[in-house]
Order: structure tokens, then sequence, then C-alpha cells
């Protein structure tokens, strides 16, 4: 078990690594510097820079040096807990994305206790349902789902929250909440606000892990091995439960550690649509400034998400499947 554990570590490590050079690389593809967009920003604000601010920025952000050398240096600090400046708000990274990221893993941790909570029971009750109007509802439920845009979705939500519950929408809190203290009110008015976004967000992959729950399933349950357990006596509900549901299990836990990354990414146009405080549209203006530093720390602290929802999905398969193991 241990020997397992390291190993997947050792990989975790690598592959982070390079995802943090590939995506640097990317990220300085596009021609330019923030020094270019910078003038530009001022001479469209009718303010003019000399050569001498040009200069300064320049070397305050090292963007005289060669790539390599940019990279080495914020690689150095990332592992020291300094992850570089950022050249838009002309700040530490590290105080721009703590806020964002806490209630970014909030709202996808939310999200997919949400979606699993939902999908399983309902993909069992369709297979062992199978052609019933319960299953035709669900079926038809999920389409929609699967099929309508979130943005949509949340501009639906947003509507019917403010005027069928005159909920605010907009953001986390309430005005009155904003820069309030904490208190039992405010975390009550923050998990008020929170249903929106984890509808909007879980309901594609609510849809899609109800579809697929429900196919294999209904596969499983055809199986010889069913069959004799039921010809030994056990209930249907211990059969469908203990033998059935937890082999129908397996690819949903195999896609549990993509799904982290994925609701971090589809949640972005949601966030900007209901001006949530995530890492979505701060990550998409990083992106679109050229602030490197903050776009590439974004950037790897997805892919930590990623690697570490894999490494849990791979130990909760191997519990859950005794036929794995971990040599």
């Amino acid at each position: 078990m241990l020997g397992y554990i390291g190993r997947r570590f050792l990989y975790m490590i690598s592959t982070l690594f390079l995802v943090s050079v590939v995506g640097f690389l990317i990220i300085n593809l596009p021609t330019g510097t923030y020094v270019d967009f910078y003038i530009q920003r001022l001479q469209n604000e009718g303010t003019h820079t000399s050569l001498e601010q040009i200069e300064a920025i320049t070397k305050r952000f090292a963007l005289d040096k060669p790539l390599y050398w940019q990279y080495g240096k914020w690689l150095f600090g990332f592992v020291r807990g300094d992850f570089g400046l950022s050249f838009e708000f002309n700040k530490e990274v590290k105080e721009l994305i703590w806020e964002r990221i806490v209630y970014t893993v909030i709202i996808s941790l939310a999200t997919l206790i949400f979606t699993w909570v939902v999908a399983i029971p309902i993909g069992i009750y369709s297979a062992t349902h199978q052609y019933t109007l319960g299953d035709h509802i669900f079926t038809l439920v999920g389409l929609i789902g699967l099929s309508a845009p979130s943005f949509l979705l949340a501009l639906v939500l947003m509507v019917i929250a403010q005027r069928s519950f005159g909920q605010s929408v907009g953001g986390l809190y309430s005005p009155a909440f904003v820069d309030a203290p904490w208190s039992w009110a405010k975390l009550a008015d923050l998990l008020k606000h929170l249903v929106v976004p984890i509808v909007v967000v879980g309901a594609s992959g609510t849809a899609s892990l109800v579809r697929m729950m429900r196919g294999n399933l209904l596969d499983i349950l055809n199986m010889q091995y069913v069959q004799a357990a039921r010809a030994r006596g056990l209930s249907e509900s211990l059969v469908i439960l203990k033998h059935a549901v937890r082999n129908a299990i397996h690819p949903l836990i195999m896609l549990l550690g993509m799904s982290l990354p994925s609701i971090i990414s589809g949640a972005t146009v949601v966030s900007i649509v209901l001006s949530l405080p995530t890492t979505g549209p701060m990550y998409f203006r990083a992106l679109q400034q050229q602030d490197m530093y903050l776009a590439v720390t974004f950037l790897v602290f997805m892919a930590i998400m990623l690697v570490i929802g894999n490494f849990l999905a791979d130990l909760l398969l191997a519990w859950v499947d005794p036929r794995i193991r971990y040599e």
C-alpha cells in the first residue's frame, strides 16, 4: 500500500511539473508582453509613458530576461509560497487568489456532492424501473439538463429566485452581508446563495451521471452472476445494492478524478453571469491580459486538484473492487 502511494505521489509531482512548463510556455506564446498592454491601456486613457517608466516596469517584472529564467524564478518561488506578482493588479498573486480558491473549492465540492447524491439514486431507480413513467420523466429531465446551456439556466434561476423568493441574485452574499464580519447570519446567507450556482453548475454533470449509471446498471443486471445471486434466494434489494451497483459504479469512480477540474472550467461562464468571486473570471482575465504569473498559478492549482482527484479516485476504486491490486 505504501509503495503504491509513493509511486502515485511521484507521478503527481512529475505531472504537475510538466503542466507548469507547458502552461508557462503556452501563456507566453501570444506576441507582446504585459508592457505592451500597459502602454496601450495608458494611451487609450490619454496618458503617455516615458522610456524610464517602461524600463522600470520591464525590470520590475523581469520581462527583460529569457523565458526559461522567468520560469525558473517563478517555480523556485512557487515551492516557497511566493507565486510572483500580478502585473495588472500590481499585487502579490497570493494576496489575490486564496479567497477565490476557497470559494471555488466550496462550490466545486458542494456541486460534486449534489451531483452524486442526486444522480446515483435516480440512475438506480431508472434502471430498476425501466420504461416506467418515472423512468421516462427522469430521462426527459436529463436530456434537458444536458442540452440547456449553463448560462441560460443561470439566468432563468436568477429570475425565479428574484421574483418568487425575493432573494438577491448575483454574488455569494446579500448586499447587507458583503462587508459584514463572519456570523451565523452571514453563513446562512452564503448557504442560501449557493443553491443557484450548485444547481446550475451541477445540472449537466448530474444528467450525464444519471444516464451513465442507468446504462451501466442495466448491463450488470443481465449478467449471469446477478442471476445466480437471485437463484440463491437473496432479496432483490441486496442483489441490486451489493452485487450490481457496486460493479456498475466503477466507471463513475474512474471519472471522479476529472470532476473537479471540469466543474471549475465549466463554471467560468456561470461565475461571470452570477458575479461569483471564483477563480474562473480572474483566470480568464489573466489570460486576456497576459498576466502570466497570475494565470500560470491558477493553472497549476487546477492541475493540483486534478491529480489529487485522480489519486483519491484510484484509492476509492481499489476499496470498492477487491479485484484491484496495488501492485
